[in-house]
């Protein structure tokens, strides 16, 4: 009976050893230098042909929803990307919900700039003021290196907790 309590003493003990590691946990663990290719902008540094343009072409999406009248982006100023999405409808659309969430559109403030630079695409974020100060809004102009409008978004920030 002992020698039985003994072996399996010396079982245990042997299943319980602790295990080399493996080479892929290793490189797992390790701490592995993680390279972006965005990079945030000082304001002074962008272009300000690029800076004014952005500015102009949110500022004349954004104001569609007041005087609505919108005025067709041309092949210089955007993408055919651009051009195809900003139909009428599709503005008319989303003005009815902005303005009854929002009410008027005010005015845009830069909020940063970044910096694809991979692409040399620009990324502008500017904070909507709209009458309404409920919810709050965004929007996301990107130009591309060809100093073309290739993406614009609206998005409404999530409420944040008192």
């Amino acid at each position: 009976m002992k020698k039985l309590v003994y072996i399996l003493l010396l079982i245990l003990l042997a299943s319980c050893k602790s295990k080399q590691p493996s080479i892929a946990e290793v490189k797992k663990n390790e701490s592995v230098e993680v390279t972006t290719h965005f990079e945030k902008i000082n304001l002074k540094e962008v272009n300000n042909q690029k800076l004014t343009k952005a500015y102009n072409l949110g500022k004349r999406l954004l104001e569609t929803c007041n005087t609505s009248r919108f005025k067709v982006f041309s092949k210089e100023e955007a993408t055919d990307k651009v051009i195809q999405n900003t139909t009428v409808e599709k503005i008319t659309k989303t003005c009815q919900k902005i303005l009854m969430r929002n009410g008027k559109f005010i005015d845009l403030n830069l909020i940063d700039v970044t910096q694809d630079n991979e692409t040399e695409d620009l990324f502008f974020r500017y904070k909507i003021e709209y009458e309404k100060k409920y919810f709050e809004r965004e929007l996301y102009i990107t130009i591309n290196s060809e100093g073309k409008v290739s993406e614009m978004k609206t998005k409404e920030l999530p409420k944040k907790p008192m």
